[in-house]
């Protein structure tokens, strides 16, 4: 097996797609889609997104310190590419893709009802990278769709249909594999 030797990069790919929802202080919706985005602490639930200083978004977030990750489907694809390729500064992004801002619980951001995952966040610090600033966020509260979950209540991501993005493609993502230990159950 041959490989090649490539200059320092982000390989770490698939990576989730999310649409994230905020607020500007006035009250004025936007959406953003976002790759640079994952868990980082469990027990306080935290969680980051990345984005450039360049964006529309990136004051309101500054400022307000307060966002949504929703994530995203099949079904959302196209907002999802829309989001990323459009700014808020021309155009109205819930109206333009006639998405849902639906209230959220903790904070003034609202969550997209259209999405099967809407996660509440506050920022907690701002952390510059270089090309992205990072911001690390607590987790306030999860809003799950009821028809994603089963008679006992149990969340089944699959039946989102969801996406991931890798190297400008997005992607359907298929089938569980198994379930977390399944490489050491005894039969």
């Amino acid at each position: 097996m041959a490989k090649q030797q490539w200059k320092a990069g982000n390989m770490l790919y698939p990576l989730p797609a999310v649409l994230v929802s905020l607020s500007d202080e006035e009250g004025n919706f936007n959406i953003i889609t976002i790759a640079w985005t994952g868990t980082c602490c469990t027990n306080p639930p935290m969680v980051y997104i990345s984005v450039r200083k360049e964006r529309y978004s990136y004051p309101i977030l500054k400022r307000t310190k307060e966002f949504v990750i929703n994530l995203t489907t099949k079904e959302l694809a196209y907002a999802t590419d829309y989001c990323g390729v459009t700014s808020g500064k021309n155009v109205n992004k819930f109206d333009r893709l006639k998405l849902t801002a639906m209230p959220s619980k903790y904070i003034k951001a609202p969550s997209i009802k259209e999405s099967p995952v809407n996660i509440e966040c506050r920022v907690k610090e701002v952390i510059p990278l270089g090309s992205h600033d990072m911001f690390l966020a607590e987790v306030l509260g999860v809003t799950v769709e009821d028809s994603y979950l089963d008679e006992k209540g149990k969340f089944h991501f699959d039946w989102t249909k969801p996406i991931a993005y890798s190297h400008g493609m997005y992607y359907t993502l298929g089938k569980s594999l198994g379930k977390f230990g399944y490489s050491i159950k005894k039969s």
